[in-house]
């Protein structure tokens, strides 16, 4: 090692600590080193060409003096033209000119002057290479020509009178004015569009040719016998540029002969070039869209909708939802940003002059600064980023979305940006938006709820569309029109203080609050929020006391402002107040039943047939006044269950899940395991160590399992388990989960599932039934077919369901009582789901929803049976739900509230309550308001109506429901087997909300109408034979029943093969009913269901009656 000290020189003398305080001024000069920088500017031709050229403002001033000159030329030569006297002698009339005006002609050599040194001296700056490739162009010899011989008069006298065709500078002040244009967009930094240049160079093209064409011809022609006028020159050549040639007005000698060929075959060469490229830059305009004007910006409201590809159905949703709102149909415009070309269906949609003066398509890109500013952003009141759903790679097509959000974030700082993103791992990253739609959450949360409160997508897709209800008014079907009135319900806020309809309940409790107002004005207080707080709470229940400053959350037909009050003072049997509906049941004597019920009235009142009175709601909180209501009472705690409980309890309790799947997930309280399980043991069909279990048959499960398939196990697969083992959820009625995967799930999902009770997986498919059978399906309360990524992109858009659609029939012909939920991609196809070509009913929907559609309904789709009784649904019915924020900023807030995304300290929830014939007692619907009110704090927000599938829905019955309505399926068949009577309902001792005639007992209206009016509509022709046609029917009974009893042989001897029993497949699925008649398989359980907002139990479905046949 050598020392490193002494490898470094000492400083030199110079600079010493004196040095460095006293600066470099002891430093001698010849150490010094003067730089300078561009010396090539410093010389008199580098400061002429900075002034000239290179100066963006002082060169924009030098092209319009130029331009000025030649201009002045050209008006200085008509002006010689239009003075002289054509009827003079001038012997030779074509080379030379009288120049009799001294003044004038010192005029044209001043200007000849001034162009000539110009040019001169732009040559000289311009120059780089050799001199003569300057000398050579065009430009320098007309140049040369229009000014030296004005030099040259003034030396020889003689020469004055020398023609010079000075009309020839209309070239070189085209030339001017082009090079002056681009200056000016150098200058201030703005970029018209290409088209408008081109325009500018076509129409001073075709004026330098008619111009000169004018000239040449009028001098030209003054050798001849007849002398011209400048306008006889001018109306000759726009016959002849026209093609009209009248032949009045003809060129008498060679030289204008010659003039005309030359201008004519320039024309031909130049002009329609001038037009290819104008069409061309107006064919890439068409595709771009051009720019959205600042003026107009400023003066008037937009928003911009950023996308990557843009679909027909896409628009139509985000149009029709934004201007459904009447503040927006006016003063708002939509700007699209695409990125790609515009679709043909889209560009015949923009056509519409409905959408052609509101909405404007640009080609561009998000990520780039001049799209935006065409698009103005900066001056825009919102922008959406919509993710592209079809796409394969889901996370590459967040990436894009997550771009174009810190790309508009970053260009628009004070623009309210609405983000959808596809996967909730990538939500953090946009966490800066105002309102952010996470599909995946909305999607399994959704999907989760559908399997204990029935319909919970019907009611959220209804609930976030803007409709005024018109749908189904059209329709002889009671249902229908109740269906499609109570439709119209939308979620509206206003403050207390301002407000008609809660004003008067200042310092009374929510649930006083919100049962009078629906009482006296119809509308159901869901929520409210405080002035200091920016949570909202779902029924904070009769604790809480309304102030004034609080925000009330009411659903309702229309919004209260657009609202007039009249005194109702006749009382009528049959309420339908503002989308709330309250039917009066006929008085009948009940059986009691087993099984929860809201509080029987006693027997003696109900025997002396009067109507039972009820609690009243307390407008002051009393702990005493909540007392434990007999249906749906929070039962969750430990000390509420049976005291003979399963020692599986134990190992129970409830906590916030220790592993979240992904950043940005919402902590729930939820029901866990004080042991997490092993991983082996969350397997399903695989045995291990800790048991030898192999399908879920072999489990014994006391409820009914929950399967689900999806193809890989997402972070979003998460929210579909957390709702489910929520901790406001009982204990005892907790389904078991099986998650049927195509692929084997990773460890971090694993890791976050282990922890809840009563979770498996299994890997196997849909498609294969003996992986359905492994996992119970034979016996399961719900299966929920997830759509698939894979299958979401197809060469046809509408094929991307085709894989999920049939597997979803093959379960269905399979297990035709089995309760199937499916999402799809597009909800067009819907009407695919449980298919059956023969069925009467559903073609007559399908009528119907072609007329819905031709009205212009948004919702011509919502009268389908899988999707009113909740068993379809499609993450695209949801968009609306981010297009409904820009106008209520609550809506995303109150959505994931609703289905369990979010919790709030005092909010409540979503259940739902069955409601059995010992209930019926309650009569309405209001009173039904009133009970849950008055004894458990709940709010109803609507009824779920289904008609029993059982057996003994062939006969008449003495029980009753809320309603029934009518059934579908082949009517013939049914007629044929019951000796020509139709079947009655579950519900067949009903009385209509729009009948009281007691004969409708025995043959309720609503099913004979439906009936009559689904054959009425599918009569194809006139009556034929009755006797082919019984044995028509006859045969299609038979074939029905030997494809029955074939497929339930194929599943059991598939059961017998994997060692399963087949007895409950058996018990379930081959009865006679089945074997019968099967005309619904997707309705749900043969009881009425009420949804509710619960303080501490419960929360609900809107106050709109949704009545799935």
């Amino acid at each position: 090692m050598f020392d490193l000290e002494s490898e470094v020189p000492p400083l030199p003398p110079k600079y010493r600590f004196k040095d460095l305080l006293l600066g470099d001024q002891n430093l001698r000069n010849e150490d010094r080193v003067q730089v300078e920088f561009f010396p090539n500017e410093c010389t008199f031709k580098g400061r002429l060409k900075l002034f000239f050229i290179k100066n963006q403002r002082s060169s924009l001033r030098i092209r319009v003096f130029d331009f000025s000159l030649k201009v002045l030329s050209c008006v200085l030569y008509m002006y010689r033209v239009l003075a002289e006297d054509p009827a003079k002698e001038h012997g030779c009339e074509i080379i030379k000119i009288n120049k009799n005006d001294p003044c004038f002609f010192n005029q044209q050599v001043f200007v000849a002057i001034i162009c000539l040194f110009e040019t001169l001296l732009a040559t000289y700056l311009s120059c780089k290479g050799s001199i003569w490739e300057q000398i050579l162009q065009f430009k320098f010899i007309l140049e040369m020509v229009n000014t030296v011989p004005f030099l040259i008069s003034i030396i020889s006298v003689p020469l004055r009178n020398l023609f010079i065709p000075v009309f020839l500078n209309c070239w070189l002040a085209k030339k001017s004015l082009e090079i002056m244009i681009n200056d000016f967009h150098r200058a201030t930094q703005r970029t018209q569009s290409a088209m408008f240049y081109q325009v500018v160079i076509l129409i001073s093209t075709l004026f330098c040719l008619i111009f000169t064409c004018i000239c040449g011809f009028q001098h030209l022609e003054r050798a001849g016998e007849k002398k011209l006028t400048v306008f006889d020159s001018w109306y000759f050549c726009i016959v002849t540029f026209s093609t009209v040639g009248f032949g009045d007005v003809t060129p008498s000698v060679w030289p204008s002969k010659l003039l005309v060929i030359i201008m004519i075959s320039v024309a031909l060469v130049v002009l329609p070039m001038q037009f290819e490229q104008m069409a061309y830059l107006w064919m890439e305009s068409q595709k771009s869209g051009g720019n959205y004007s600042r003026r107009r910006a400023e003066s008037e409201k937009h928003v911009v909708l950023c996308v990557r590809s843009l679909k027909i159905d896409l628009l139509m949703d985000f149009l029709n939802e934004f201007y459904a709102h009447p503040e927006l149909q006016v003063y708002h415009y939509v700007i699209i940003l695409c990125a790609t070309e515009m679709d043909p269906q889209v560009r015949r949609v923009l056509h519409i002059p409905l959408w052609s003066q509101r909405v404007m398509y640009l080609q561009g890109s998000a990520l780039k600064d001049k799209d935006l500013i065409r698009a103005k952003l900066d001056n825009a009141n919102g922008c959406f980023i919509l993710s592209s759903r079809c796409e394969v790679d889901r996370t590459a097509a967040d990436h894009q979305t997550i771009l174009r959000a810190w790309a508009v974030k970053d260009f628009a700082p004070k623009c309210p940006i609405y983000v959808q993103i596809l996967m909730p791992e990538n939500k953090f990253h946009v966490k800066f938006a105002d309102h952010v739609v996470c599909e995946d959450e909305f999607k399994y949360a959704m999907l989760a709820l559908n399997c204990i409160c029935p319909a919970t997508s019907t009611f959220i897709t209804l609930l976030v569309h803007t409709s005024q209800g018109l749908e189904g008014s059209q329709s002889p079907v009671q249902w229908h029109q109740t269906y499609g009135t109570c439709s119209g319900n939308e979620v509206y806020n206003i403050a207390l203080m301002d407000s008609v309809f809660f004003s008067e309940y200042i310092g009374k409790s929510f649930t006083y609050t919100s049962f009078h107002a629906q009482k006296k004005y119809g509308v159901c207080l869901i929520g409210v929020r405080c002035k200091d707080s920016k949570s909202i709470l779902l029924n904070p229940g009769p604790q809480f006391r309304m102030s004034p400053s609080d925000t009330c959350f009411y659903i309702n037909v229309t919004k209260e402002e657009e609202s007039t009050f009249k005194t109702q003072r006749t009382r009528l049997s049959v309420i339908a107040d503002m989308g709330n509906v309250a039917v009066d049941l006929q008085d009948r004597e009940i059986q009691p039943s087993s099984g929860p019920t809201l509080c029987l009235p006693p027997e003696d009142i109900k025997s002396s047939g009067r109507r039972p009175s009820m609690d009243s709601v307390l407008g002051v909180p009393d702990p005493s006044f909540l007392h434990a209501g007999d249906l749906n009472s929070d039962q969750s705690e430990d000390e509420t269950l049976p005291s003979n409980k399963d020692q599986s309890t134990e190992k129970h309790m409830k906590g916030y899940p220790p592993n979240l799947p992904y950043i940005g997930s919402s902590a729930t309280l939820c029901h866990l395991l004080k042991d997490k399980v092993p991983f082996c043991c969350l397997r399903l069909e695989k045995g291990c160590q800790h048991n030898n279990f192999e399908d879920a048959k072999a489990y014994s499960f006391k409820n009914k399992p929950i399967i689900v398939s999806a193809e890989t196990a997402g972070n979003g697969l998460y929210n579909f388990i957390v709702p489910l083992r929520a901790s406001y959820r009982l204990r005892k009625d907790l389904n078991p989960i099986v998650l049927l995967l195509d692929n084997k799930p990773g460890t971090p999902f694993l890791e976050a599932i282990c922890w809840f009770p009563l979770v498996y997986y299994m890997v196997g498919s849909i498609a294969n039934l003996d992986d359905l059978l492994r996992c119970g399906v034979s016996f399961a309360a719900n299966v929920v077919v997830v759509d698939k990524e894979s299958t979401m992109s197809a060469e046809e858009d509408y094929m991307a369901d085709a894989k999920t659609i049939v597997n979803v029939q093959t379960l269905f012909r399979l297990f035709s009582s089995l309760r199937i939920i499916t999402e799809l991609t597009h909800p067009a196809n819907m009407r695919f789901m449980q298919f059956r070509a023969k069925d009467c009913y559903s073609l007559a929907l399908s009528q119907l929803e072609k007329k819905e559609r031709e009205t212009g309904s948004n919702m011509a789709f919502m009268f389908r049976l899988p999707f009113a009784a909740g068993r379809i649904f499609s993450i695209g019915m949801l968009d609306t739900l981010l297009y409904q924020s820009f106008v209520k900023d609550y809506m995303i807030s109150i959505i994931r509230l609703l289905l369990g995304l979010d919790t709030t300290p005092g909010s409540g929830f979503l259940c739902c309550i069955q409601i059995s014939e010992e209930d019926l007692w309650i009569r309405t619907y209001g009173r039904l308001y009133q009970k849950l009110s008055s004894t458990v704090g709940d709010v109803p927000i609507g009824i779920y109506r289904t008609e029993s599938q059982t057996e003994d829905s062939l006969e008449v019955q003495s029980s009753f429901r809320i309603q029934t309505t009518s059934t579908t399926g082949d009517f013939d068949d049914l007629k044929e087997q019951k000796g020509g009577a139709p079947p009655a309902a579950s519900g067949g001792l009903h009385r209509s909300s729009t009948s009281s005639d007691p004969s409708d007992i025995k043959a309720p209206l609503l099913r004979r109408k439906s009936v009559q009016w689904a054959q009425k509509l599918n009569r194809r022709g006139p009556r034929g034979d009755q006797r082919g046609a019984h044995k028509g029917s006859k045969r299609s009974l038979r074939t029905r029943r030997s494809e029955r009893q074939e497929l339930s042989e194929l599943v059991n001897n598939r059961m017998k093969s994997l060692g399963l029993s087949s007895s409950t497949h058996g018990k379930g699925h081959s009865n006679k009913v089945n074997d019968v008649w099967d005309p619904l398989g997707f309705i749900p359980v043969a009881v009425d269901t009420t949804d509710s907002l619960g303080s501490k139990t419960s929360l609900g479905e809107p106050a709109q009656t949704e009545t799935p046949l």
